[in-house]
């Protein structure tokens, strides 16, 4: 054993959104958390975020949205356009009655920023939070959690929270653990075929004047393009997508940007223009996982990426790890959780409830960014129809909007009555 207090009631394997959201969850609640991330130090990658109203009242109910808002935007509109025309296809108003009926704002923040406000949420929480642990597998013995690291050293816990990523090491034994009962499962991280550059440069005078208010997408045949203003308006994030070939070849970076440059070249000035905001140097391919039902082992649980990595085109990814994390609040409050310490018998139901209230829900959601990415990136007559059917729909027509953002769930209350249609989400962007 280390000196690193390796008896714990609650540990959670990985500092990203999802770990550290479960960690300040769970620590609200009362319990003894700490958390280990296998990088020397917490941080997080990438550029821009949004924050749809699901994510946003998890925010709201732990007294950090104000903090979100201070250094992010909410954005007015949500506009999608045609990438070959520039034709607008629909929009919808983000504020006023949108945000009445979802009870919080949509916010697009920096993901370092989100990533800070949390972390500075859980030292405040009092997460003991630990560097430099790599976590190799869990086993359940006795109704406790061991978890044996790379190094050696062994940490106890009653229960483990598994949010490693999209390439989680703990999930395995959760997926073999299923396969006891259903053989089919194959599981693995699956190709898009589509990559992701992306770019924040500061806005300035020269800056064009269009859209710095909304979350603009332009959709092309085999890719789009997704610009918002990030940090009070002080820069503009722009993302590009696209099918790549030599993803397609297995290759994850690539040597070049003629192929960015020739997916988009029959696209408007606009859309052009802006590839020039992106950083070129690294690309990020697209994967995701087929849904699983179960994420439990023994006492290791997993949330975030590791439970339901999805695709980009609802921006729900960190939207559903604060979800995950406002329902496993909920499951465990008043159970585990009591008046006299911690029933470590009801951890195996507040789990259970865990798993069945979000599995379902993350899997629409997986399931539905798949197809959503389907319908940008169609050409020649299917274009045209999705284009027929986005104008159709008129600013305010939430029936496609109140599956997503409502309580529907996820746990959080919401304003406003809800109905669910059977077609799914024309709402949400790549972040």
């Amino acid at each position: 054993m280390s000196e690193r207090k390796p008896s714990t009631e609650v540990l959670v394997v990985g500092g990203g959104m999802a770990g550290l959201a479960g960690a300040l969850a769970l620590r609200a609640n009362g319990a003894e958390v700490t958390l280990v991330e296998r990088a020397p130090e917490f941080g997080e990658v990438g550029a821009g975020l949004q924050m749809a109203p699901n994510a946003s009242r998890v925010l709201k109910r732990w007294g950090l949205l104000e903090k979100a808002l201070e250094i992010g935007v909410r954005p007015k509109h949500l506009v999608f356009r045609d990438a070959l025309t520039g034709e607008e296809l629909t929009r919808q108003t983000l504020g006023g009655e949108f945000e009445e009926r979802y009870g919080a704002p949509y916010v697009v923040i920096h993901r370092s920023d989100l990533h800070r406000i949390l972390l500075e949420a859980c030292q405040e929480a009092g997460v003991r939070l630990v560097n430099d642990v790599v976590v190799e597998k869990v086993e359940t013995v006795n109704a406790r959690a061991l978890a044996h690291t790379s190094s050696g050293d062994v940490y106890a816990a009653d229960v483990v929270i598994g949010a490693d990523g999209l390439k989680s090491t703990l999930r395995a034994a959760v997926v073999q653990d299923s396969r006891v009962q259903d053989r089919t499962i194959q599981d693995s991280p699956v190709s898009s075929s589509y990559v992701a550059y992306r770019g924040t440069v500061p806005i300035t005078a020269e800056t064009p004047a269009a859209d710095l208010e909304d979350v603009v997408v332009y959709l092309g045949p085999d890719c789009h393009l997704v610009q918002y203003p990030l940090r009070k308006g002080e820069l503009l994030n722009t993302v590009a997508v696209f099918k790549s070939p030599s993803f397609e070849r297995g290759e994850e970076q690539y040597g070049g940007v003629d192929e960015l440059e020739a997916a988009y070249k029959d696209c408007v000035p606009a859309v052009q223009l802006a590839l020039r905001n992106l950083a070129t140097s690294i690309r990020w391919p697209m994967y995701d996982r087929d849904p699983i039902e179960n994420w439990i082992d023994g006492r290791l649980v997993l949330m975030g990426d590791a439970a339901h990595p999805m695709l980009q085109y609802l921006a729900q990814g960190a939207c559903q790890a604060l979800e995950d994390a406002a329902v496993l609040q909920d499951s465990t409050v008043g159970s585990v959780f009591t008046d006299d310490g911690v029933d470590t018998g009801a951890w195996d139901r507040a789990i259970g409830d865990f798993n069945s209230a979000r599995a379902a829900r993350t899997a629409r959601v997986q399931r539905t960014a798949r197809i959503w990415g389907e319908s940008w990136h169609v050409s020649g007559v299917a274009r045209i129809l999705r284009n027929l059917l986005f104008k159709s729909r008129k600013d305010g027509d939430f029936q496609y909007n109140d599956w997503l953002y409502g309580q529907e769930g996820d746990g959080v209350p919401a304003a406003g009555p809800l109905a669910v249609p059977r077609t799914e989400s024309l709402a949400g962007t790549h972040a």
